[in-house]
C-alpha cells in the first residue's frame, strides 16, 4: 500500500482553540472496495443524520478534522480518502483509471459497503464532481447538498484556468508546465491563503504537509491523470445544472471570498439553479475550514436541522 504519514500530527481543531469531542471520538478505519483499501474517518452516533464529506485537491479526509471536532456530538460523520490520496491505496496509474467517473463509482460503493442509505453530501473542490455524479446516479440517497468552494458552472473557472484548458486541449505539449505548477509549493500554499491579506491566520503546516504528499513517488502521474480528466467535469456542468433546476435539492453553498482557484461569482450561479439555496460567502480562502470552522459548523448545524424537519 502506498500511503504517506504526513509530517505534522497536531489537530486543526486544537489549533483553532477547540478540543476534540471525547464523548464521540474519531475512529480511523479502512474498508476494501473493488479490491482497494479505502481509508476513512468516522465519528458520531450511527443513528444520527449522516454527513458524507468528500475532500478536495491535494487534501484528504484530514481537512475535515475541524468539523469532526464540532459536529460529532449530533451527526454521524464519514469522510473517506479517494484512491491515490491520504491513507487509501495508491494504485499504479497504468492499472487504475484516475478519473472522476471512477472515483464516483468507488465512493458510491464505499457508501453502500458502510450501509449509508441516506445522507447529506458535503463537497469541497474535487468533492464537487465526485458528489454530483453520485447524486445524479442515486438521487434517492441524497438528503441535501453542501457545497464548499466546488464548481458546477463554466463561469466559475476564471482566468487562472486558461493554461489548464490548454493542457486539456494538448496534454503532451503542456504536461510539463502543468505538473510544475500544479505540484509546486507556491501553488499549494496559494490554494490555502489565496489573496487573504491576513496570512498569519494560516498554519503553514497546511501546505507543507500537502506538498510532502504531492512529492511522493507516483503522485505526479496520479495527479496529472486526474487533472486531465477534469475536462469531463466541465462537459458535465450543464447536466448537473439541469438536475439542480429540476430537482431543487436542499442546498447550502459556503464560499471563501479569498479563493483564487475559482471565481467569486460561482455561489450566485448556484442560487440561479436553486433559488432557495442558502448562500454564504465567508472571510476565508479555498479551504474555508482553515480559518472559518466555527462559522461553517454553525451553518451546517442550522442547515441539517432544517433538513430533518
Amino acid at each position: 500500500m502506498a500511503s504517506v504519514m504526513l509530517a505534522s500530527f497536531h489537530l486543526r481543531a486544537q489549533a483553532q482553540g477547540k478540543e476534540l469531542d471525547v464523548e464521540h471520538p474519531t475512529f480511523y478505519r479502512t474498508i476494501r472496495v473493488d479490491g482497494h483499501s479505502i481509508f476513512f474517518r468516522e465519528a458520531g452516533p450511527k443513528d444520527a443524520p449522516t454527513i458524507l464529506l468528500l475532500h478536495g485537491l491535494p487534501s484528504s479526509s484530514r481537512m475535515f478534522e475541524p468539523l469532526f471536532a464540532r459536529l460529532s456530538d449530533r451527526y454521524h460523520l464519514v469522510a473517506p480518502d479517494y484512491p491515490g490520496f491520504g491513507h487509501s491505496d495508491w494504485p499504479d496509474p497504468k492499472q487504475f483509471a484516475y478519473t472522476f467517473d471512477h472515483y464516483a463509482d468507488i465512493m458510491d460503493r464505499f457508501a453502500e459497503a458502510l450501509g449509508l442509505s441516506r445522507y447529506t453530501l458535503y463537497m469541497q473542490d474535487y468533492g464537487g464532481p465526485v458528489g454530483f455524479r453520485m447524486a445524479l446516479a442515486r438521487p434517492g440517497r441524497i438528503e441535501a447538498l453542501i457545497v464548499q468552494d466546488a464548481v458546477a458552472h463554466n463561469e466559475g473557472l476564471g482566468a487562472n484556468w486558461k493554461s489548464r484548458r490548454a493542457f486539456w486541449a494538448d496534454r503532451a505539449g503542456n504536461e510539463s508546465a502543468l505538473r510544475t505548477n500544479l505540484l509546486s509549493l507556491p501553488t499549494t500554499r496559494t490554494r490555502h491563503v489565496g489573496n487573504d491579506p491576513n496570512v498569519e491566520r494560516y498554519d503553514p503546516d497546511l501546505w507543507t504537509d500537502e506538498f510532502a504528499f504531492l512529492s511522493q513517488p507516483r503522485q505526479a502521474d496520479i495527479q496529472s491523470d486526474l487533472f486531465y480528466d477534469y475536462r469531463t467535469n466541465v462537459d458535465a456542468y450543464p447536466k448537473w445544472q439541469r438536475w439542480m433546476r429540476q430537482e431543487q435539492p436542499r442546498l447550502l453553498v459556503i464560499w471563501g471570498k479569498y479563493d483564487q482557484s475559482f471565481e467569486l461569482s460561482e455561489p450566485e450561479a448556484y442560487r440561479r439553479d436553486v433559488p432557495k439555496a442558502q448562500v454564504h460567502v465567508l472571510d476565508a480562502g479555498h479551504f474555508a475550514l482553515d480559518t472559518a470552522a466555527d462559522e461553517i459548523a454553525a451553518l451546517v448545524r442550522g442547515f441539517v436541522v432544517a433538513t430533518e424537519r
